[in-house]
């Protein structure tokens, strides 16, 4: 349900019996319950243009807005601040057909929208570690989000695969007999040791670099070692992705090499164009507000993985016919993607209506600070990373010895795993943020843990009950009234974190839900003899709506509730 339209609608139609021009108009949620439930502040922003002071129009206003179910009471705050309160009968009646609905009377986008979103692009011959972990979260996370919201979305996992890295390899494997390995981290060494060749011998370096040319000329020895070299690192990104539980398959990887037909069109149409100059034997672009150009081609004829980028983009917008491509790259590339979307559009490789976005995220660090290694100062495998969560979280509910044996392993996989994601989406993604082992295992404060245990405690309470639900819901107390108003925000919630490719807008919300619902829990009883059946069943009601709601944003983020903690 669109709170927020509606009310806008609603202020919308005053103006209109008042004689105002309509404006953009914008409620917003009030900070505090003495101010109602929402609050619309544009009376000032009109007053010098009627020549009326802002309480004369925020009053004028009120006076328009006649009778209608949705309000119960409106007020004049401040200079001309208008505090809206919502009715308690209409939300009741609202929250019953929500419980009813499967999605929780959430609509689906009237127009879909296709959406590209470019994430996780882990590298080929190297583990994954933990600088892969806020891509791969975060951009699943805005695609179940966006799918949910009825979008058409298109995973793309564009990889590095066609680069001297292969041609290093190649030749290392060749000149030490090193033909075989049993495993990625088999293939990672011979990369570290044949990069400590590469950098010191330049005979080695000038046939790494030959390959290369090999490679992308098709020859069969080397596409066969190039294509195992591949293999086993998406056979390792796979089984991530499966302990993660993100949603990347092979399917939806579209590497560099791919594009590799493309860039000498891309060179040459940007320099019909115009658009790209020769400066220094290189084809360059220069674009505005930026010290460095686009490199689009080397002067040896070399392309980079800029041009890849502009080939990527064109293909996406046509081929794929995109409306939306999101990039969820870490914030270091912004001036990149900046330049890149500039001369995508000049280029006309996307259409000025296609939105392009960089959703950028800050480092993950750890409890001094510092980005997060291991203590040797090398980089955290992803891996072991997730095994130390499942296994700290296992250590934790054999402490409580509250699950049965059978159970522990896929318990504390569900915790373990669920703590490090929303570890990741419970922040502003912009942000830097402190990776604390205690913190996101923790049952209190905003965590994952939190709302597994209040979902928990929830389907406890139903469990006590028995019997099938029964009845309506009523709001009676203040506690009921905001936490049936908090239920009915949640479109609005998923709506803004879907424009805005804000995560932590929903975990921000489910926190908030879970800690008004332990707060209505305490102090409105719901099982005990002396409560009356009528506000027992409304009670269950609202509670089982709340686990709902819980399980419907944790399911967007990619996480599992429990039914036991």
């Amino acid at each position: 349900m669109k709170l927020k339209s509606i009310l806008n609608q609603i202020i919308k139609d005053t103006f209109v019996k008042a004689g105002i021009e309509a404006k953009p108009i914008s409620v917003s949620e009030a900070s505090k319950p003495e101010f109602g439930d929402y609050q619309f502040n544009g009376a000032m922003a009109l007053s010098k243009k009627l020549g009326k002071t802002p309480r004369e129009i925020a009053s004028q206003i009120i006076a328009n807005i006649g009778d209608t179910e949705l309000i119960s009471k409106t007020e004049i705050a401040g200079p001309g601040f208008i505090n809206i309160w919502l009715d308690s009968k209409w939300v009741a009646s609202r929250l019953d057909e929500m419980r009813l609905d499967d999605r929780l009377l959430i609509e689906k986008n009237t127009t879909p929208m296709t959406t590209v979103v470019d994430y996780s692009s882990p590298n080929m011959a190297k583990q994954m570690h933990v600088g892969h972990l806020r891509s791969t979260i975060i951009g699943d996370t805005l695609v179940r989000l966006f799918d949910f919201l009825g979008d058409e979305v298109i995973l793309q996992n564009h990889i590095g695969d066609w680069g001297t890295q292969f041609g290093m390899l190649i030749a290392y494997m060749e000149s030490s007999g090193e033909d075989t390995y049993s495993s990625l981290g088999d293939l990672e060494q011979f990369y570290k040791d044949a990069k400590i060749k590469f950098d010191s011998d330049s005979d080695f370096a000038n046939t790494a670099r030959e390959y290369v040319v090999r490679l992308q000329s098709g020859d069969d020895y080397c596409l066969k070692l190039w294509q195992q070299f591949i293999g086993v690192s998406l056979t390792h990104c796979e089984d991530i992705y499966a302990e993660l539980g993100v949603l990347l398959g092979r399917n939806d990887v579209r590497a560099e090499s791919s594009y590799n037909e493309c860039l000498p069109a891309i060179a040459k149409e940007l320099k019909a164009k115009g658009i790209a100059t020769e400066s220094d034997g290189a084809l360059c672009v220069f674009v505005d507000g930026s010290d460095t150009p686009l490199i689009v081609q080397k002067g040896d004829g070399g392309f980079l993985y800029a041009t890849t980028d502009l080939a990527a983009i064109k293909y996406r917008a046509r081929e794929l016919e995109a409306q939306r491509i999101s990039y969820v790259v870490d914030a270091r590339q912004s001036g990149h993607f900046k330049q890149l979307f500039d001369v995508a559009k000049r280029a006309g490789f996307v259409n000025k209506s296609v939105i392009l976005e960089h959703v950028s995220f800050g480092m993950m660090l750890d409890k001094s600070g510092r980005p997060f290694k291991t203590r040797d100062g090398g980089t955290v495998k992803l891996a072991n990373l997730l095994d130390e969560a499942v296994a700290r979280a296992k250590q934790m509910i054999e402490e409580r010895g509250t699950q049965k044996p059978e159970d522990i392993d896929e318990v504390a996989h569900t915790i373990g795993i669920g703590a490090v994601k929303y570890a990741e989406l419970s922040v502003n993604r912009q942000s830097n943020y402190i990776f604390d082992w205690n913190k996101i295992l923790s049952f209190d404060g905003n965590t994952s843990l939190y709302l597994q245990y209040a979902y928990a405690r929830i389907q406890s309470i139903l469990r006590s009950h028995g019997t099938k639900l029964e009845g309506k819901i009523l709001l009676i107390d203040e506690l009921e009234v905001r936490l049936g108003v908090m239920l009915l925000k949640i479109e609005d919630v998923l709506r803004s974190a879907s424009r805005e490719s804000m995560p932590h807008y929903v975990t921000s919300y489910l926190y908030e839900l879970s800690t008004l619902f332990m707060k209505f829990y305490e102090h409105n009883p719901i099982l005990k003899n002396n409560v009356d059946p009528k506000i027992r069943d409304s009670r269950l009601l609202l509670a089982d709506l709340t686990a709902k709601t819980i399980r419907q944003g944790l399911d967007i983020l990619g996480i599992k509730v429990l039914d036991k903690l």
